[in-house]
């Protein structure tokens, strides 16, 4: 449906993407951020996402020309119309099999200065509840329920790069 240079724009301009870390933000929150996406992207409310849509989306982002074969290509991987369900399938889809996690993995290696793959949960926490798109207590809490921080108070980020780009842990 769209290449990784338009679902980055579309990270970036629309649905308050990327925050501090992207993918674990999207796995903590997953259906209400593609919740919004496919609201915004239903520009007609119907509930479908049609080629009309997508060429107003594509506007939105400041894309004017798109060609109708590109629209409609777009709208031919879907298995029929793309209603919430279908959405969610496809991008799903979309981001399985890319390979965020080396970009993942740079992001919090900026904060693992020792390079032990590991960063303090505590520092994490401070950073996702301060900057760019600020985590509540709440997400947070959710996030380390999924990821918790070891004995120490330290998140081990590799691990948590897999489980986010591949969907269950390493043995």
């Amino acid at each position: 449906m769209f290449d990784q240079s338009q679902i980055q724009e579309f990270k970036e301009r629309i649905a308050g993407i990327p925050r501090l870390f992207t993918e674990p933000i999207v796995a903590a929150h997953t259906s209400q951020c593609l919740r919004q996406a496919f609201t915004i992207m239903d520009q007609n409310r119907d509930g479908f996402i049609d080629k009309e849509d997508l060429r107003d989306t594509f506007a939105a982002l400041g894309r004017i020309n798109v060609k109708n074969e590109e629209l409609e290509a777009m709208v031919k991987e879907a298995p029929g119309p793309i209603n919430f369900t279908v959405f969610l399938t496809m991008f799903g889809e979309k981001l399985k099999g890319t390979d965020p996690e080396e970009t993942i993995l740079h992001a919090f290696k900026v904060f693992d200065t020792e390079g032990k793959g590991f960063v303090k949960a505590d520092f994490i926490k401070e950073k996702l509840m301060t900057q760019a798109d600020r985590f509540s207590e709440e997400e947070v809490k959710q996030m380390f329920a999924a990821f918790p921080p070891d004995v120490c108070g330290n998140l081990d980020y590799r691990n948590l790069c897999y489980v986010i780009t591949h969907g269950e842990e390493k043995d």
